[in-house]
């Protein structure tokens, strides 16, 4: 069965849009022009593969399971034509990435600036999110991930600091009142400001310290989603309501101007950074080459 591909495409859009008119205004064309490219697809196919109303767009089933087959497929499409980019003097193009809120806020920004800089015909289109997400299906060139979230059939490329700690801290007026804990079970006696994974479990705070391991589940007040709402975890922390427990990064500046206070410094638990991974089954598109590559020559000595 022969099928317009264009009309493929403009289902894709739509139905990853929620609408014909985010469709439109995504790609440039008309809302009307996305509906009759969809409505000659559903009639040659003879099945419907999106409801409509008038609020909202959605795959029916069978417009779901073409959209999962489609995606990965228009994927290397769109890769083999970003290749013939090669034959231009510059890469050019959009890199999508999906990331992390943390690798967003904390290692992008010391990376991005001199890629686009290098780069100035590639278009960066970065998604932040904690959850899992199957980045060919999605629609995505690459994401960005910690090594217990890499899938085993990819590619993973260092990015950033290769090492990181998890650091408590709490304010000093805090601390002043509540005491300094010397171990990490006088957490027990704490208000700590909790917070939940992606998966939706709270986590526990975890401390090493010469071979002695020690898991504590906090309790307090505030429990937070990771990511998303750190930061409001750190400023009640900072207004002395608890003990926060997150990436030493992202308190760092705290314990620059004192707003915050390391807790239990010496148990911080080590983790490895994080890892760029895209798909060895895919052509690799040029924007994500030289992404691949800058980031390669920027950690060489």
């Amino acid at each position: 069965m022969k099928t317009n591909l264009a009309d493929l495409s403009a289902f894709v859009l739509v139905a990853r849009e929620g609408g014909f008119r985010d469709g439109a205004r995504a790609s440039g064309a008309s809302a009307s022009a996305l509906s009759d490219a969809v409505r000659r697809l559903e009639s040659r196919i003879g099945v419907r593969l999106l409801h409509r109303t008038t609020r909202s767009v959605a795959p029916t089933e069978a417009g779901q399971r073409l959209l999962q087959r489609l995606g990965p497929a228009l994927r290397e499409v769109d890769a083999a034509l970003d290749s013939l980019g090669e034959l231009r003097d510059r890469p050019a193009g959009t890199l999508r990435l999906n990331v992390p809120v943390s690798v967003a806020r904390l290692v992008l920004p010391a990376i991005l600036p001199g890629f686009v800089a290098a780069y100035p015909d590639i278009r960066l289109e970065v998604t932040a999110e904690d959850s899992f997400v199957d980045v060919l299906a999605a629609g995505y060139d690459a994401g960005i991930r910690y090594d217990e979230r890499l899938e085993q059939d990819m590619i993973a490329v260092p990015i950033g600091p290769r090492e990181q700690r998890f650091a408590a801290a709490a304010s000093p007026a805090y601390l002043t009142r509540r005491g300094r804990p010397q171990h990490p079970r006088d957490l027990l006696g704490h208000a700590c400001l909790g917070y939940r994974t992606s998966q939706g479990a709270l986590a526990p705070w975890e401390f090493d310290r010469d071979g002695e391991t020690v898991r504590i589940e906090p309790t307090g007040q505030l429990v937070t989603r990771a990511g998303r709402t750190t930061d409001l975890a750190i400023d009640m922390a900072v207004a002395g309501c608890g003990i926060v427990y997150i990436f030493e990064d992202w308190l760092r500046p705290h314990f620059t101007n004192g707003t915050l206070e390391p807790v239990l410094e010496p148990w911080w638990q080590r983790f490895s950074g994080p890892f760029l991974y895209y798909s060895s089954r895919t052509l690799v598109p040029p924007p994500l080459r030289a992404f691949i590559e800058f980031l390669r020559s920027s950690n060489r000595p």
